[in-house]
């Protein structure tokens, strides 16, 4: 069996016998092009010879800096709250794998998200997370320092590194203020994330922004030629780089700035964007520019983080199709691209299915786009992988929930964060209809965290256990505290069925889904995010409602779009799965060979390095 090469600039699948190689550092190196040979060469750092007395492993300056306020790298290590942290947990994976050159940035937030526990009528209780930096992360020497309301404020930074499947390895720095020379306050400020008033925010983007760049520095990570904005939580990282051009005379390098960032967006709604009044800006911040630059950067009102960095990249893009759509109707006039969101096909493909693909999909490790060869694989052995991840999900609702659930009823699975326009409670919309379509056949397994502050989040849980103990043994339902990870690669493997129901258009992506359908788990979904690309109508999975809202708003979508999740359950879905085994087994199939193929983070790392980073 040949190996698989990849090229270590692009990161695309190399052919050996296509000859475009050359030796480094002892090493034998495929191209995909002469030009990522050239650039390879132009960018390296001298071999060991060239060095008298240094002894290291040359290899290419690090050149990709990924910004995130969250990154999600081990279940152990709660320094995320969801689906931004999960999608750069993955990111990172990808870039490791593919031996694409990139540092990342985050904060380290010592208190995590938060534990949550649940009461027997749902009510949720956070519980701060107790856990050690020194377990996981490797202390780094020396520090930089910001300034914060007229203040010096240290920054250290820990490291730890996200291995690729042949060793390399991308870097993750996690910056902290928990340091003696700085004051209390000033200690907890990378404490905990998303936490606090507006004051604590801001001074959190300063220390990833500004002080991101600087620790970049401070730490010899030089060669850095893109730096991505993963959100725009890291915005201010381009001030500093503005800055930074000024310290060389090039003052106010808008367009040298703007060639060297890249800038991803996940929030579809204008409310979702990190704003600060300007007094507040110029206390906490000070004046990093001129006030009628930074308004001119930032808005005139009040400084948008989304705005400047908007303003300050040369490459933007949104998550999905609908969401570059929705993202320049937010902010008319501007140049925004997609690069559809994608996990990673290792990482979220549970045991049963991985030995299957083993089997019979060589390479699928290393090039995830092999699953769609998942339609030569026999239906019996799809089936036999996926009873046996029901398995271990029934297990484990029975060691956490002590509930029995049922191997042979159609397991329908709901997990995400609990807020109200992903509309958690609405398969309980008509509970007397749910009981009549499910009764004996259907079972539901939810989860979820609620944000500290959002009450309605919280009902929501509540409203769900309390349909639960409506419906009873007739259509059990579980809900599973403390959502993460670990848990989540348990629930997207083992249910039947991912059901999915945001509020349209306000889901800029959603991953949830991609992740069932590397376990052959199709959805049952609302047509908005990536699922507008990933249906196709009864072959990857089933749809929910009309594309576009009803003009009747809320109320009216709800009517419409729980009516249709009825019919398609009572209809379609159930008939298929327990009169046409064969049928459904074959929607599975097509789940694994159109979606996972496809929406998977070495596509999108792909992506990412020849339309952002080497454009």
């Amino acid at each position: 069996m040949e190996k698989s090469y990849r090229d270590p600039v692009c990161g695309m699948p190399v052919e050996p016998s296509r000859g475009c190689s050359a030796q480094h550092a002892g090493r034998l190196l495929y191209f995909c092009s002469d030009y990522c040979r050239r650039e390879f060469f132009r960018t390296a750092e001298p071999s060991p010879s060239e060095q008298p007395g240094v002894v290291r492993e040359a290899r290419p300056a690090r050149r990709i800096a990924y910004f995130s306020m969250e990154v999600a790298v081990d279940p152990g290590m709660p320094t995320y709250a969801g689906g931004l942290g999960v999608l750069a947990g993955d990111t990172l994976r990808s870039a490791a794998d593919l031996r694409v050159p990139m540092v990342a940035v985050s904060l380290l937030h010592r208190k995590g998200h938060f534990q949550q526990l649940l009461d027997a009528d749902g009510a949720q209780v956070e519980r701060p997370v107790g856990w050690s930096p020194e377990e996981f992360l490797e202390p780094l020497p020396g520090s930089v320092e910001v300034e914060i309301e007229r203040r010096r404020v240290q920054v250290r930074a820990w490291k730890r590194d996200v291995r690729g499947l042949d060793g390399y390895t991308v870097p993750v720095l996690f910056l902290d203020t928990d340091l003696p020379e700085n004051s209390s306050e000033d200690r907890r400020l990378t404490d905990v994330l998303y936490g606090g008033d507006e004051r604590y925010r801001l001074s959190q983007e300063i220390v990833l922004g500004i002080g991101g760049v600087r620790m970049l520095g401070a730490l010899g990570y030089g060669g850095i030629w893109k730096v991505h904005l993963n959100e725009g939580h890291a915005a201010l990282a381009a001030l500093e780089l503005l800055r930074e051009a000024a310290a060389f005379g090039r003052e106010r390098d808008f367009e040298g700035v703007r060639r060297r960032c890249v800038f991803t967006t996940h929030t579809p709604v204008e409310a979702g964007h990190d704003r600060f009044d300007y007094p507040l800006v110029r206390r906490v911040l000070g004046e990093p520019l001129p006030d009628e630059v930074l308004r001119a950067l930032g808005g005139e009102e009040r400084l948008n983080l989304t705005l400047l960095a908007l303003n300050l990249s040369g490459y933007v893009n949104g998550v999905a199709r609908k969401h570059e759509e929705v993202s320049k109707r937010l902010f008319p006039g501007r140049d925004i691209q997609t690069i559809n969101n994608g996990v990673h096909s290792l990482s979220w493909t549970g045991d049963t299915f991985r030995a299957l693909f083993d089997r019979y999909l060589p390479h699928w490790r290393e090039d995830p786009a092999m699953l769609r060869k998942a339609l030569s694989i026999p239906l019996g052995e799809i089936w036999e992988a996926h009873s046996g991840a029901k398995a271990v999900l029934l297990k484990a609702v029975r060691e956490l929930a002590g509930r029995q659930l049922r191997p042979d009823a159609l397991t329908i699975g709901f997990a995400r964060r609990s807020t109200e326009y992903k509309r958690p409670d609405l398969v309980f919309f008509a509970l007397e209809r749910l009981r009549r379509i499910g009764r004996g056949q259907i079972q539901l397994v939810s989860a979820g965290k609620a944000h500290p502050q959002d009450r309605r989040g919280k009902q929501l849980i509540r409203q769900i256990v309390a349909a639960g103990r409506a419906l009873g043994e007739e259509v059990p339902v579980v809900y599973l505290a403390d959502y993460d990870t670990a848990l989540a690669r348990t629930l997207t493997a083992g249910v039947d069925l991912w059901l999915n129901t945001p509020l349209r258009p306000l889901e800029a992506s959603g991953t949830s889904g991609m992740k069932a359908a590397h376990n052959g788990v199709p959805s049952l979904s609302v047509l908005d995010g990536w699922w507008i690309e990933g249906c196709v109508e009864g072959v990857t999975g089933w749809s929910i409602g009309p594309a576009e809202p009803p003009a009747g708003g809320r109320a009216e979508a709800d009517s419409l779009d729980a009516g249709d999740l009825y019919d398609k359950l009572e209809r379609t879905i159930l008939p298929m799965y327990f009169g046409s085994r064969g049928g459904w087994i074959s929607v599975m199939q097509h789940a694994i060979a159109l979606n996972a193929s496809f929406f998977n983070s070495h596509r999108m790392v792909q992506e990412y390095v020849t339309d952002a980073y080497l454009a």
